[in-house]
């Protein structure tokens, strides 16, 4: 005798070895022995064969008609015997049984269990028109999602996976169709989301797919500021005794910092260092502060910027010449010795007397202009200028004894100028130029803001206020820059201490700062009492942790995209051959541009070997560039160790050379088949 039995929602059949009153033990076909219930045995045979039987019953179950077996299924509870009884006619044989028992129990929009024992309950007429068209939906989307895969691996995108490109790459619903097309296809041809995509032509502008990578993760609401109003901020302020200048380049806006001098019968010189102070309306958890704690940071990429705050808040704060604007100043004198002494922060308005543009004066204001005679110079400020580089000099020096050793000499920056980007990013032009690091007015402007930062930093610290701090320690490979709540050195700078203070427009660290150094230049030694953030405050914790996290994420965003531009300004130069210096694992740094990427041929030359490299080909999606070593220039008779600062500066430039890729997540649920009427059996 032979039985077919339910195990666990799963149908077996097998031959009884031996019955009890409320057990049977069975063999099944792979020879295990089961020991199961009296009530899980629904089916008792002698013939065919148990795997006969089941393979009959599954084959015979697809054709019976359920809308008939539901028409004719009694009102009431049933047992599964009795509808085949009805539907075979006489006395069923075992196989037949079987077949209706898999029918009914494949089909739960038609027929309701009604606990183990084989009994049913045929479901209402409502329920089961609303099942069936959602079945219906369900094949008419799997259809789909598969005829979008064969699109995609035909290498044509379906206009609906066009439309949410960048939402399935980078911020995806996996429970749409159009991503388990996606899915689906990279299945079937092995190829990675991004390689497909490409390929079927989704990607129309590279631009756009870098941008967007971003965007959607960083800003998914959009990059609008909300409709509020401007705060409101009409406090009369003592005028600073000096007037003031800042230095930045002509395409900033957010114009955070500036210098006055005042030059005292004795010789010595009153230095004010002034940042524009937005924390005198931005006070804590009002709207706008919100805006800023959210952003975090002004995200800067090559042509164009996401500020932190909208512009008609930074106009309201911003250094802007020809004005007098709130800031937060810190004075120190200075006598013959260039050691600063006598420190003090005040809360005042300072007349700006100029902007001064850097990319507009570097050329003139040079190392032998600052030495000789301000008064044959043709730029501005050259008395002024000329004496605060002599006193960064000598801030230098002073952190290069504590530092134990100089700081690393030259290097290069690039500014990238785009043309051209609001007719298309396609269609737009970019120069790159080279500004060499360490050039005299970006030293003074340095200096100035690191006196600043320690100073501040200190104050803080001794009037036991909460603030955050920036410190670096460690050495070579364990070289750490952290965000803190505490003050600690900062190895590479040689301070003491370093609080991000003199960015307030544009970074929220230093805006949060800011406000505290308020409440301490007002209320000195009581300030704790109102100060914005107290000791051990849980969002201090919280701020620093998201900071350093969207911070880098800034950065790499802007990275890319220098490195984007860059690919284009080869393209647009139309040419492939240069000098490079080689890095590490084959990566190379090409003279005269901000480009590093892996050249065959290089894996095997020592560390700073010169060499000439011809680039044969670049991709604007995944940023990778493709070159070879045409030869090597020169060896160099020592090789030159570089110091930690320049192995990390080539580790970060190795790291970006990387290609981009995106993933998709191919074990993610697939399209759901329709409800069907073959349980799984054995």
């Amino acid at each position: 005798m032979n039985v077919l039995f339910e195990d666990a929602g799963k149908f077996h059949a097998g031959r009884i070895m031996s019955e009890a009153e409320s057990s049977l033990q069975v063999e099944l076909d792979s020879g295990k022995r089961q020991k199961i219930k009296t009530a899980q045995a629904l089916v008792r045979f002698d013939k065919p064969a148990p795997a006969e039987l089941m393979a009959w019953a599954q084959a015979q179950q697809d054709e019976i008609d359920l809308d008939l077996l539901w028409e004719f299924a009694p009102e009431d509870e049933f047992h599964f015997d009795q509808v085949a009884a009805d539907y075979y006619g006489g006395t069923p044989d075992g196989g037949q049984r079987a077949a209706i028992l898999l029918r009914l129990f494949g089909a739960p929009h038609y027929f309701q269990r009604r606990g183990r024992g084989g009994q049913f309950r045929k479901a209402p007429a409502v329920q089961v028109q609303a099942a069936l068209a959602a079945i219906a939906r369900k094949e008419e989307q799997l259809r789909q999602i598969e005829a979008f895969a064969a699109e995609l691996a035909a290498g044509r995108c379906p206009p609906p996976i066009a439309e949410k490109l960048y939402q399935i790459l980078f911020r995806p619903d996996k429970n749409s169709p159009e991503y388990k097309a996606v899915v689906l296809a990279v299945k079937h041809t092995g190829h990675g989301a991004l390689t497909l995509l490409r390929d079927a032509g989704a990607i129309a502008s590279p631009w756009t797919f870098h941008m967007q990578r971003f965007l959607l993760e960083r800003f998914p609401k959009g990059t609008a500021f909300p409709a509020l109003p401007m705060p409101a901020f009409d406090e009369a302020l003592p005028l600073a005794a000096a007037p003031a200048f800042s230095i930045d380049d002509s395409a900033t806006t957010e114009i955070d910092d500036a210098f006055s001098l005042q030059w005292l019968d004795d010789g010595r010189v009153r230095l004010g260092i002034h940042i524009a102070a937005p924390a005198l309306a931005l006070t804590r958890d009002s709207v706008w502060e919100q805006v800023a704690r959210n952003r975090l940071s002004t995200v800067y990429m090559p042509g164009d910027k996401i500020t932190m705050l909208p512009d008609d808040l930074v106009q309201a704060f911003t250094l802007q010449a020809g004005r007098d604007c709130p800031a937060l100043s810190l004075y120190c004198t200075v006598g013959s010795d260039l050691q600063p002494v006598d420190f003090e922060t005040r809360v005042e308005q300072v007349r700006m007397a100029s902007n001064l543009r850097h990319d507009q004066l570097d050329a003139v204001v040079t190392e032998e202009a600052l030495a000789a005679d301000p008064a044959a110079q043709g730029y501005p400020h050259a008395r002024e200028l000329a004496w605060l580089w002599t006193l960064a000099q000598q801030l230098k020096r002073g952190r290069e004894q504590v530092r134990g050793k100089p700081e690393r000499a030259g290097g290069v920056d690039y500014t990238f100028r785009i043309e051209g980007l609001d007719q298309g990013a396609e269609n737009a032009t970019v120069r790159i130029e080279p500004r060499r690091r360490g050039a005299p007015l970006d030293t003074i402007v340095a200096e100035l803001m690191i006196l600043a930062n320690a100073t501040w930093g200190g104050w803080l610290a001794e009037l036991g206020m909460p603030g955050i701090y920036r410190s670096q320690s460690g050495f070579g490979a364990n070289l750490r820059t952290r965000m803190g709540l505490k003050p600690a050195p900062h190895q590479g700078l040689g301070v003491a201490q370093y609080a991000w203070c003199t960015s307030p427009l544009r970074r929220y660290v230093d805006l949060l700062n800011q406000g505290q150094l308020i409440a301490c230049a007002r209320l000195g030694k009581t300030a704790l009492l109102q100060a914005p953030f107290k000791p051990r405050d849980p969002l201090l914790f919280a701020i620093v942790e998201s900071f350093e996290d969207t911070y880098k994420a800034y950065a790499t965003h802007q990275s890319a995209l220098e490195r984007y531009w860059t690919l284009r300004y080869l393209a647009q130069q139309g040419q492939d051959t240069f000098e490079a210096n080689v890095l590490r694992e084959g990566a190379v740094r090409v003279d005269g541009l901000p480009l590093v990427f892996t050249a065959v041929g290089a894996q095997d030359l020592p560390r700073n070997a010169r060499v000439r490299v011809q680039i044969t080909g670049t991709d604007l999606i995944t940023l990778e560039v493709f070159g070879r070593v045409l030869g090597q220039i020169d060896t160099p008779q020592q090789a030159v160790e570089p110091n930690a600062e320049a192995n990390e500066e080539d580790e970060d430039a190795v790291e970006l050379a990387a290609p981009i890729s995106v993933a998709v997540d191919v074990d993610a649920p697939e399209a759901e088949e329709p409800a069907s009427s073959d349980p799984q059996a054995s």
